[in-house]
């Protein structure tokens, strides 16, 4: 077996690079989901009370939850802005302004005033600032994506690297919950006077260390054939709208399965888990540290055994297991001991993954390389609109009409099932090199004359 000092030293090159590539993705991807995590954490914890303190509590849960849903209804804006531009100029330069815009918002979070002070306006700062955030993350996913996977020369892998900018979700995850619990520790009664806003600032400097990473990396060398080649559209977002619709459409019912109990199992808890079952916000939080925690390991996991099992198979049993789980996890949940909190949590986590692991990839790869940070981000994104943002709003409803978590349970189930059925009609691209040309269909003329073909 060659050695590292065996190898040829292009070999030694190319390793190094798809290392800070990975690294590079899942370390501002963590930032950027620290920062959009946060926001959902505190919104169930603190928005309600702060800047909507007239309204009846289930009432003020509904409020600040429509300003949360904000930020998923500008994800596919950023989608088709940072789309079209990291199919014009660069995965590199896309993700360097998304991170920077995504961070300023949240940094700015941190200093609006609550109604106490400026009346609604404070809600309608927030929600401008979450209108910013939204855009960020929506462009973020897609070049962060790219960004590992194009470095990849095996399909053998692909999965399992692609999996790895997936990995900061639940780094994110466990950076902003762990924030949150230590200043609600150290603030103690003043957690809602300032104790809240510290991990907002904190956010300044993560914003800080993952840009200078991110500028320290090279361009995907699909992109510099691209380049190279002069295989560029002018406007990507169009063409792939125009040719690739339908895998646009089966990506975002795709994410049905994954988005809409995640942002339950995560965000929505904290309304419910305080409000209906009195649990203490610490139980809380460490439940969800934990259900970021067993992500660690099982998010790489599942990208992995996509690259065994084939992706559409991985993600069709993680599916199945979110129509279960979205049961039990109520089940569990009403239980209301710190035992049963935590399993309902880890439930979640464990089928949560089994989707998330290889849905990078399996999104990614339904995109023809010119034309795939917007398509994939658009797909990705759209979801955010149907899943992710209304998710949590939708739950809060349900929750003030029928006093019941079994009727979430049934809402979840239904959009995990919706999402399994789309990826039945998907292509399982697994095997296959990705990083040439598609012939999209006989129905539409080649973009370029003598544009490679797959």
């Amino acid at each position: 077996m060659a050695t590292a000092n065996t190898l040829p030293q292009a070999d030694i090159t190319y390793r190094r690079m798809l290392f800070r590539a990975v690294v590079a993705s899942t370390v501002g991807t963590a930032i950027e989901w620290y920062d959009f995590f946060l926001y959902s954490t505190v919104t169930g914890l603190v928005f309600a009370k702060e800047f909507f303190p007239k309204s009846d509590p289930l009432v003020g849960t509904l409020q600040a939850f429509l300003i949360y849903a904000v930020g998923f209804a500008a994800r596919p804006i950023g989608a088709a802005i940072f789309g079209h531009y990291g199919d014009r100029i660069g995965r590199k330069a896309a993700l360097v302004s998304t991170l920077l815009l995504m961070g300023i918002a949240t940094l700015l979070v941190a200093f609006v005033p609550n109604y106490s002070q400026i009346g609604i306006w404070g809600a309608v700062i927030l929600t401008v600032l979450r209108f910013v955030q939204g855009v960020g993350v929506g462009g973020e996913w897609g070049g962060s994506v790219l960004l590992a996977m194009e470095w990849t020369k095996s399909f053998g892998n692909r999965g399992f690297v692609a999996s790895w900018p997936q990995f900061g979700v639940p780094s994110g995850l466990f950076l902003s919950n762990l924030a949150v619990l230590v200043f609600s520790a150290i603030s103690g009664n003043q957690f809602f006077a300032w104790g809240w806003r510290v991990p907002f600032l904190l956010s300044g400097i993560l914003v800080v260390i993952g840009l200078w990473i991110r500028l320290g990396i090279a361009e995907t060398p699909t992109f510099s054939r691209l380049l190279e080649e002069k295989n560029l559209e002018k406007a990507p977002v169009l063409e792939v709208v125009k040719r690739q619709p339908g895998s646009i459409l089966l990506s975002a019912l795709a994410r049905l399965t994954e988005q809409t109990p995640f942002y339950i199992f995560t965000a929505f808890i904290f309304a419910y888990g305080i409000e209906h079952l009195k649990l203490p916000r610490e139980l809380l939080l460490n439940a969800i540290l934990a259900f970021s925690v067993l992500e660690f390991f099982l998010v790489p996991l599942a990208g992995h055994l996509s690259d065994r099992i084939g992706r559409k198979r991985m993600y069709l049993i993680g599916a199945g297991m979110n129509v279960a789980v979205s049961f039990l996890f109520f089940w569990l949940l009403g239980i209301a001991t710190p035992v049963a909190v935590f399993a309902a949590v880890l439930l979640g986590a464990i089928a949560h993954s089994a989707v998330y692991g290889p849905q990078a990839a399996l999104i990614a790869e339904q995109f023809t390389p010119r034309l795939r940070y917007s398509g994939a981000s658009m797909g990705y994104q759209l979801a955010s609109i149907i899943a992710g943002g209304p998710a949590p709003l939708i739950a809060a409803w349900l929750l003030a009409t029928y006093r019941s978590g079994t009727v979430i349970a049934v809402y979840m189930a239904g959009c995990a099932l919706a999402g399994f059925i789309a990826v039945v009609f998907m292509k399982d691209y697994s095997g296959e090199d990705v990083s040439r040309e598609y012939a999209l269909g006989a129905d539409l003329p080649p973009s370029k004359p003598g544009s490679p073909g797959r």
